[in-house]
């Protein structure tokens, strides 16, 4: 028996098509064609191929059996450290690992500290016929990136994305991200809005686009002074960099945006040390929406990121690459959402400015 095209109507827009519909093309029973697609035993060679001819023909996706196989995670260490203090990681990886069980992966976790490291790990992933691909988590190093050109399994950035598109990727939106976390406080009154950062990451630094675009959009001044850098997310060194600031300028600013939840909480903590209290005297919102948030006082407006969903986007991204079908990179970003708390609230003026 030759598989026919599937029936439909010239000129209206082909609807999906169902495994249902390639059962029924071929006379066989949908379980039947089931397998046959799966390349399970118990089908015979030649209804095998007329399934799979029918799918072909119908441009059906074959579901990739990939049960039993391996994944390699090579975190970075900047991943590792979040590991420890943040919980971000913490929560990609429960994603990640949801999704690997539901189908039927092993995820082998492998520290990377340098470009010898990764190298190893590529070395490992490339002899190993059980390893099915590479995810790379926060990872930023171009040396380490240029490394995976040309390496002949699916390798997909999970909290990253390759400036060059050579590699797929799955990030939240940081930029608008950012730009609705401004908004927010712009629309309170707020127009000396601090933007405080640890810089390095390129997820970082399109946070600070971000902040960026919502004073441009809304013609409010693009000081250089505005952007606080700190040397590292731990909040002490958020605390004494607004405090400090304070100390030799006063209170400047009504607001602060920062780039993480952990910087959000110093900031408070600064604000509160030399006597002013959040949000009466200044705003504070932070991003990554970590479940401590909610318990600081006061509680911290934040901006959501699906930081789960984060993981097992990138795992369906990298079994999607195993299909066969010749598939360009993507960078898929996430949307993300403000969660209004009570360490926001409306621009009541500023203090200490002549």
């Amino acid at each position: 028996m030759v598989a026919k095209p599937l029936p439909g109507k010239r000129g209206k827009k082909s609807r999906r098509v169902r495994l249902a519909d390639i059962a029924e093309t071929c006379g066989v029973s949908l379980s039947t064609a089931s397998r046959a697609l799966a390349g399970e035993k118990g089908v015979r060679l030649e209804i095998r191929q007329q399934v799979l001819e029918a799918a072909k023909i119908a441009n059906y996706v074959i579901p990739t059996a990939v049960a039993g196989q391996k994944v390699i995670l090579a975190a970075s260490s900047a991943a590792m450290i979040d590991y420890v203090r943040n919980q971000f990681t913490l929560y990609v990886l429960e994603g990640l690992n949801e999704r690997a069980h539901a189908l039927g992966l092993e995820i082998v976790t492998r520290p990377i500290a340098d470009k010898r490291e990764e190298l190893a790990v590529l070395r490992e992933a490339r002899e190993d016929p059980q390893v099915a691909g590479v995810l790379f988590l926060t990872v930023d190093d171009e040396a380490m990136l240029e490394a995976t050109r040309g390496f002949d399994k699916p390798v997909v950035l999970l909290n990253g994305d390759d400036p060059f598109m050579r590699l797929s990727s799955v990030t939240p939106c940081n930029r608008s991200s950012a730009r609705l976390a401004a908004d927010h406080l712009i629309d309170l009154g707020h127009q000396r809005i601090l933007f405080l950062m640890r810089p390095g990451r390129r997820t970082i630094e399109r946070r600070y686009e971000g902040w960026q675009d919502a004073l441009q959009d809304r013609g409010l001044p693009l000081d250089a002074d505005l952007v606080v850098p700190v040397e590292d997310w731990l909040p002490e060194l958020a605390a004494a960099a607004i405090a400090s600031r304070i100390e030799t300028r006063g209170l400047d600013f009504t607001a602060v945006l920062a780039a993480g939840d952990s910087l959000a909480v110093g900031a408070m903590m600064g604000v509160q040390q030399k006597g002013f209290s959040v949000p009466g005297d200044v705003s504070v919102v932070g991003m990554d929406d970590l479940p401590q948030a909610a318990f600081q006082n006061p509680p911290l407006t934040t901006m959501h990121i699906p930081m789960r969903e984060i993981g097992s986007v990138a795992l369906d991204l990298l079994r999607d690459n195993l299909s066969g079908i010749p598939i360009p990179p993507r960078r898929v970003e996430l949307a993300c959402h403000l969660v209004e708390r009570s360490s926001t609230g409306p621009r009541r003026g500023l203090a200490g400015v002549n």
